[in-house]
């Protein structure tokens, strides 16, 4: 969902959503646009600020033409934007209204890939003079949105990126340059046959001109049924086809959208079978449990968490207010994201990440000058991952990459320890590059840098809790020198 709030009076409103039709619609503009400048599949995009819908739009575009995006930080130090925009030779590259100036001051020595600088707000003359002075173009967004005002030529632009697919797991996926499936699982995969199966009791018939029913599945990728219970196996099993119990809707492009759920009875782990209904009836009682899931639409049952820490009483207050199945996560980016999920029904998974993934190997390494070790009764050590959905290594950076890669191991950097169950929890970090908990990289020695600069203090020490940084909180020790008078 994307919106903003509105602002009343100074003050902030009600929000305001967007339709998936209007995203979509000015996705479509903005990718339009983007390739009419001459960037082309391949291309490089950077992207600056803080989140917003204008963000996410910019990213969608890239997605739809084969374009990398390129995240623009400036949290690991004063000269990051402009080495970024270099390395990566970034063509165009959007910011937010407030982040236009850093963006100029890498002018003109990132000029020789920078051609274009797209506002998320307006411009002012005097941004636009120094951008032009470089031989630059530069846009607001609403000016950027009506570079390709005509229907023809807009069409034109957006079919010439054509981006493959590959799927390995799943019934269902959707397309990658496809923004009518927002909100859909997308087509089946190649190797399964689906089709509906008509649910009088709840009034949805397969054959109706828009068909809903019971997703029911067949091929070689199926279960062979389950362990010693074979009763339930003739249940989900009939002539074949496995019944999923979920509730889809045929899409007209051929995807499936997720509606309901035929069956609201659920297994746990330990072979307890629970009915989601009774419990939601339990929870309903509590004060304010009834608000925080109708702000969520009422029907969320899963929440998958990732990106950063998720403190441990926050992880169990949503399981309890959505009624819904809250997940941790863990993965890198050279890791082609997940690496580690937590299991829904696993309440002894609170404060993990969970096990591995089935595509990844993962390992411990001992780290002695940190006593770590990964062979103790306790295993502890840096986490260390092998598979195919590793990254081939840094862009230009040959050294950096043999630094992480050791025959074959991506070294993370983060410090895990193994708990009985088989998951993972994060309980240090190697590298002091330290993830804040709205996913911001902070270097804490560029901030003991500039605080050793002023001359009363002696040494600068920080701490870095996981605690402290779940709360976006970087502790700093300082200690003055002895002939400072005191304060």
């Amino acid at each position: 969902m994307l919106g903003r709030r509105e602002i009343v009076d100074g003050k902030p409103g009600k929000y305001v959503w967007m339709t998936y039709k209007e995203a979509y619609d000015i996705v479509t503009k903005v990718g339009a646009s983007i390739r009419s400048l001459g960037v082309e599949q391949g291309g490089r995009c950077g992207i600056y600020g803080s989140n917003c819908p204008e963000w996410i739009i910019s990213m969608e575009a890239c997605n739809a033409h084969g374009i990398y995006c390129v995240p623009l930080y400036d949290t690991l130090g004063a000269g990051a934007v402009e080495f970024i925009l270099c390395h990566a030779e970034v063509q165009i590259a959007f910011a937010e209204a407030k982040k236009i100036g850093e963006v100029l001051k890498t002018l003109p020595r990132s000029s020789k890939f920078l051609k274009t600088i797209v506002s998320f707000g307006k411009v002012t003359p005097e941004q636009r003079d120094e951008v032009e002075k470089s031989g630059l173009a530069i846009y607001s967004w609403d000016e950027f949105l009506l570079l390709v005002i005509d229907n023809k030529a807009m069409k034109r632009v957006t079919e010439t990126s054509k981006c493959l697919t590959e799927t390995c797991a799943g019934t269902f996926v959707s397309l990658p340059n496809d923004l009518s499936m927002l909100g859909t699982v997308g087509p089946p995969v190649p190797n399964v046959d689906v089709r509906l199966e008509s649910v009088p009791e709840m009034n949805y018939d397969a054959l109706s001109e828009v068909p809903r029913g019971e997703i029911c599945v067949r091929g070689n990728t199926l279960f062979s049924g389950y362990y010693k219970r074979e009763d339930l196996t003739k249940e989900v099993m009939i002539d074949g086809w496995f019944h999923t119990g979920d509730i889809g809707e045929w899409q007209p492009d051929g995807s499936m959208k997720i509606i309901d759920r035929k069956k609201n009875i659920f297994k746990l782990s330990q072979g307890e079978y629970v009915a989601v209904e009774n419990l939601e009836n339990v929870y309903g009682l509590v004060p304010d449990v009834d608000s925080v899931k109708d702000g969520l639409g009422g029907r969320v049952r899963l929440i998958l968490s990732g990106a950063a820490p998720l403190a441990i009483h926050v992880e169990e207050f949503l399981r309890v207010v959505t009624c819904a199945h809250v997940l941790q996560g863990y993965g890198l980016t050279e890791t082609c994201a997940g690496t580690f999920v937590s299991l829904p029904n696993d309440l002894s998974m609170l404060g993990t990440v969970g096990p591995p993934v089935p595509n990844v190997d993962v390992r411990l390494e001992s780290v002695p000058e940190m006593n770590y070790d990964a062979l103790s009764e306790v295993p502890r050590g840096e986490i260390c991952v092998r598979g195919n959905t590793l990254f081939s290594g840094y862009y230009k950076r040959e050294d950096l990459t043999k630094e992480v890669m050791i025959d074959g191991w991506f070294h993370t950097g983060d410090i895990g320890e193994w708990q009985p169950d088989g998951s993972m929890k994060i309980i240090d970090r190697k590298k002091n590059i330290f993830k804040l908990s709205q996913g911001e990289y902070v270097a804490v020695e560029n901030l003991e840098n500039v605080y050793g600069l002023v001359p009363d203090v002696d040494s600068v020490c920080h701490i870095a809790h996981k605690l402290l940084l779940e709360e976006r909180i970087l502790l700093f020790m300082i200690h003055l020198k002895k002939d400072m008078p005191p304060p």
